[in-house]
């Protein structure tokens, strides 16, 4: 009778890794650092700007809490460290008119003493508003990512094909929308005077060099993203090797070199479908498109860059990944991907960040998890933000609503954060000292379990 419940019990098992290779969940987990391993990890100070608060903190390797910047505004969407050791950082308008996610409105640079020094809110009025991101150049300019109003009948002139045009308002974080909101590049100088300037409306067309104004994505995508927010980039980084500017587009799932003399898109991967090449993904499989509603594009030599692919919109499974592309020869030279989904899948936002040791720093931002692993795909560190709301939460349950953001976020959210090695010009004669734990009441789970 032992033999047979035996033999039961294992048919059970074995039948259950047959038909699902997807089986690690956790409805409730613990927050703070949960896995550090010291000799692997890439020794420095972690940067992150959580989305409900308007504190900036700085943690060591352990989660003691090294600083604390503060700011009148919710960040739209992060900060990050100068090497002058100061602070630069978006800040998002009380009152919005563009009701886009990632809208923003404002950059701040923040000394260590918490002083602004520099701002700059020229692109927030009724026409333009800037979101996502910002880069500052070595020459000391800024490079700033923005909308701009685009009138239907501009988008339509521009061959926009009016049926797929609204014939009423449509509604996006209690905004209402009758105009498109089109991509926009500046770079101001420290006067704040624009030196450069890059628009999307002005590359619209068919071809390679071109961006489709009848790609779109379809209803189910969300509807603003199926109009008005058309293409919707999230990441602009100047390359001064090649004179190029490095960009992404979530809706058209591409990642773009353009050149900073002529504007002109001169590189392009990630989807070929968006300009009329390759095979369109169907219901069940994913043609030549590489990257699904994608996020960071990050610039890192030797011709080559990495994206961080969110998968929200891949057909064939929602997991993020994180690729380097190799721009010589088109082919995906790394990746980094999760054995299971749900432990690594941000269905908006997120980062990667190659570290100077090799490891990669990932933000897995839908619920403010950050780890590290190792080219090999080894976690070397792991960590989930315990503040919600300022106030820090020691496990995160999927029951408790007190800690939901929206459906598909907690309150713990994080565009991105960024890893500063310890000899990081920016940190040379400040006060590093541990203020304490930035959850003083949590248990330290990377230190109940040792590996």
């Amino acid at each position: 009778m032992k033999r047979v419940t035996w033999f039961i019990a294992l048919l059970v098992i074995a039948v259950g890794f047959g038909t699902s290779a997807h089986a690690y969940q956790a409805l409730v987990g613990p927050t703070g650092v949960l896995l550090y391993k010291n000799s692997k990890a890439y020794d420095g100070y972690t940067v992150f700007a959580p989305l409900t608060s308007k504190k900036t903190y700085m943690i060591d390797m352990e989660g003691n809490l090294i600083h604390t910047w503060e700011s009148e505004y919710y960040p739209g969407l992060y900060a990050e460290l100068l090497p002058n050791g100061n602070l630069l950082r978006a800040g998002r308008a009380a009152v919005i008119n563009c009701g886009i996610d990632g809208v923003g409105g404002y950059l701040e640079e923040i000394d260590w003493n918490g002083k602004v020094v520099w701002s700059f809110k020229d692109m927030y009025n009724k026409n333009q508003v800037q979101h996502h991101c910002f880069s500052r150049l070595k020459n000391g300019n800024t490079m700033i990512l923005g909308w701009e109003r685009i009138e239907n009948e501009k988008m339509i002139a521009k061959g926009r094909d009016p049926k797929t045009i609204p014939t009423k308002s449509v509604k996006g974080k209690g905004v209402y929308h009758r105009d498109f909101w089109l991509d926009l590049v500046w770079e101001v100088d420290p006067s704040g005077k624009i030196v450069w300037e890059w628009h999307a409306f002005d590359h619209l067309g068919k071809g390679p060099d071109k961006l489709d104004p009848n790609y779109i994505l379809p209803m189910g995508a969300g509807e603003i993203y199926h109009t008005y927010d058309w293409s919707h980039f999230n990441s602009v980084e100047y390359v001064p090797e090649t004179d190029q500017v490095l960009m992404n587009s979530r809706n058209l799932s591409e990642v773009y070199l353009v050149s900073h003399k002529t504007g002109k898109i001169e590189y392009r991967w990630g989807n070929p479908c968006a300009y009329g090449a390759g095979t369109c993904p169907s219901f069940v499989d994913e043609g030549d498109q590489k990257i699904f509603g994608s996020h960071d594009a990050r610039w890192i030599g030797d011709g080559k860059f990495s994206v961080f692919d969110n998968g929200s919109e891949n057909p064939v499974g929602t997991k993020s990944r994180v690729f380097v592309v190799n721009t010589k020869t088109n082919e995906i030279e790394w990746k980094y991907e999760a054995w299971d989904q749900s432990s690594f899948f941000t269905h908006r936002q997120g980062m990667a960040q190659q570290l100077p040791n090799g490891n990669w720093f990932i933000t897995s931002s839908n619920m403010g998890h950050l780890f590290e692993v190792t080219k090999s795909g080894e976690i070397v560190w792991d960590f989930v933000n315990p503040m919600c709301n300022d106030y820090p939460i020691c496990y995160m349950r999927d029951d408790d609503k007190d800690v939901r953001l929206v459906p598909e976020f907690y309150s713990n959210v994080m565009h991105r954060a960024y890893r500063y090695g310890k000899d990081y010009p920016g940190l040379k004669g400040k006060d590093l000292s541990p203020k304490g734990k930035l959850a003083p009441k949590c248990p330290e789970a990377f230190k109940l379990f040792k590996y």
